[in-house]
C-alpha cells in the first residue's frame, strides 16, 4: 500500500507537540534501517584496508557474546553507584 508524502505530512501536522519527538525518532529509525545493507550484501563486500581499533581487536578475541552489567554500565558511562 503506497502512502503519499502529503498524507504523511497531514498526519504529522495533526500530532500533538508531545508526540512529535517520538514520531521523529521512529521515522529516523525507519530511514536508517532501510538504508543499511542486508547481511547477504555485507557478506559479499570487499574488506576495507582500515586497520581494526584496539577495541575491535579485543572484541574479536573475546569468544563470549555476554557482557556483564558492570561492563555495560562502564562502557556506556552509566552511573555505577546504584545497586542492581
Amino acid at each position: 500500500m503506497a502512502i503519499s508524502n502529503e498524507e504523511l505530512y497531514k498526519m504529522i501536522k495533526k500530532l500533538p507537540e508531545d508526540a512529535k519527538k517520538s514520531a521523529y525518532d521512529y521515522l529516523k529509525y525507519l530511514s536508517y534501517r532501510h538504508s543499511r545493507p542486508d547481511w547477504e550484501d555485507i557478506m559479499v563486500m570487499e574488506s576495507d584496508e582500515i586497520p581494526l581499533s584496539q577495541e575491535e581487536e579485543r572484541q574479536l578475541k573475546n569468544s563470549s557474546e555476554f557482557v556483564s552489567w558492570e561492563d555495560a554500565k562502564r562502557e556506556l558511562n552509566l552511573p555505577t553507584d546504584s545497586k542492581s
